[in-house]
């Protein structure tokens, strides 16, 4: 796996190695110290950081400014829509009882010994269409319920159902992070998609049932000490400590009748936010089809591509429904119908709990397109191909090198998009004569990477903390060593299968 590189055009700075290096550790610094720091608003910090790489590397401020424009819109236009409908289809499942129905099923199924088990995959599920905010205010209401209802501890459900959305957010599309990676690096959707699935399955086996065992041993807590069904936690909204808009989604959980949180059945669950106009649960066939759908048009994509010949009329058919954005607008589409009317919704009011799912994730999609305007002035100036041209001589496998460079920024900003975005601009370069599977193995390595020891200065975190009645400690023993433990045994399939293909 080598990597030659060419620049299409000449880089906008004249500036040498030394000074370009300069720039792109003080501009990825700014960026960092305005974060964390300073609280700046992520925007502001990826925008003020882009203004002082330009500076330093003395490119020319009108060169900068159409560069980080170019970079902002055409990042934008290819992430934005996907960001837009996963939050759509996300709020209609969690208005419409959607989601709750799954849980509530699969959870009457299982017996006590494989409720861990069972938790990790209704995570996986839920988070394939979720942002990890929403999944977290989510889930963890009804991991809470589970937890009291089956006297089971909460760090033995809880890790895996949190090792489930994690995962998924990290390393498949169509999560924000992968999409915007698989489009800095020009990687192939099919193969990332097939790859992140191999790679998430295993590493939610060892991440998720088999640590909570140990979890539950570091930090023994109960159901009884976290937040109750259906509250939020402690100082209301987390934004406070950096969290993203979205969590101010959260979805209540009530139980009819009088048995409250502790007496009703799984069975009796319906969504609290009665303005969506939910009357009744949606078919739990009904909510697993209207998440899963997305995900298995563009898998049929991959297979087609893998198996079928260019041009012909199926594989036409097949690269056009399994394109990210159709696959989504497909989902979102029959969710209306499925799980909106089918919980007898009306129109209108289909129409605004889809409404409702976008301001939430209005800072997140410019979040990612300012980063990929600060990869494109990364690149455009000159230091991306210098970083890359260091890398190609440190006989660093190009894989750890971008797990590497995602897990510096990870620590850095606790952001795990943020870590993403500029550590796949910054290793582009490197993957210009790579082939389709490294390419997607590449954007893995970088997912991987961004996932590692979330800590104070991540919203997730205190969501974790705040959600679970945890001391920071206990969120550290907990939270901290699960992301950690994601991250480094996903880079190790990762690793494990480029050396196979």
């Amino acid at each position: 796996m080598t990597a030659m590189t060419v620049l299409a055009d000449p880089p906008l700075s004249s500036a040498g190695h030394t000074q370009l290096i300069l720039a792109a550790l003080l501009g990825i610094a700014t960026v960092v110290v305005l974060i964390v720091w300073a609280k700046f608003h992520p925007l502001l910090g990826l925008i003020l950081g882009t203004v002082v790489l330009a500076a330093v590397a003395a490119v020319p401020p009108e060169d900068a400014l159409t560069s980080f424009v170019t970079g902002l819109g055409s990042t934008f236009g290819s992430v934005g829509l996907l960001i837009a409908l996963g939050a759509m289809l996300g709020k209609l499942l969690a208005d419409s009882g959607g989601a709750n129905r799954i849980v509530d099923t699969i959870v009457d199924k299982v017996g006590r010994r494989t409720l861990p088990w069972a938790m990790a995959g209704i995570a996986a599920i839920i988070g394939l269409p979720m942002f990890f905010e929403i999944g977290v205010v989510i889930l963890v209401p009804l991991i809470v319920l589970v937890a009291r209802r089956t006297g089971v501890s909460l760090m033995l459900v809880g890790i895996p159902a949190l090792a489930g959305l994690s995962i998924l957010h990290g390393l498949v599309p169509p999560h924000p992070g992968p999409v915007t990676a698989i489009a800095f690096l020009h990687a192939d959707l099919g193969y990332t998609l097939v790859f992140g699935l191999i790679v998430a399955v295993p590493t939610l086996v060892i991440a998720g049932p088999l640590l909570a065992r140990f979890v539950d041993q570091w930090v023994p807590v109960h159901a009884d000490d976290a937040v109750p069904v259906g509250a939020v936690p402690s100082g209301g909204s987390v934004a406070g400590s950096g969290a993203s808009p979205v969590a101010d989604d959260a979805v209540e959980t009530t139980t009819r009748g009088t048995g409250g949180s502790r007496g009703g059945t799984a069975a009796d669950t319906v969504p609290a936010a009665a303005s969506a106009g939910a009357t009744r649960s949606p078919s739990f066939a009904a909510a697993i089809i209207s998440i899963v759908l997305p995900v298995v048009l563009m898998l049929v994509r991959a297979i087609g591509e893998l198996t079928l010949s260019d041009g012909s009329s199926t594989r036409s058919v097949l690269d056009f429904v399994g394109e990210p954005s159709i696959a989504l607008l497909v989902g979102v589409l029959v969710a209306m119908v499925a799980v909106g009317r089918a919980s007898g919704m009306h129109r209108g009011q289909i129409n605004d709990s889809l409404g409702a799912g976008l301001p939430g994730v209005a800072s997140i999609m410019l979040i990612v397109a300012a980063g990929g305007g600060f990869k494109t002035v990364l690149s455009d100036s000159g230091v991306a191909q210098v970083i890359a041209d260091a890398a190609k001589g440190s006989h660093i496998s190009v894989l750890v090198l971008g797990w590497l460079i995602a897990v510096g920024i990870r620590l850095a900003t606790g952001s795990a998009t943020v870590a993403t975005v500029t550590a796949a601009g910054i290793v582009a370069p490197l993957g210009h004569t790579l082939d389709k599977p490294h390419l997607a193995l590449l954007v893995l390595a970088v997912g991987s990477g961004s996932l590692f020891f979330s800590h104070v200065n991540d919203a997730g975190f205190w969501l974790v903390k705040e959600y679970f009645g945890l001391t920071v400690w206990q969120t550290i023993k907990s939270w901290s060593v699960m992301e950690t433990v994601i991250s480094v045994v996903a880079l190790l399939f990762v690793l494990l299968i480029g050396a196979i293909v």
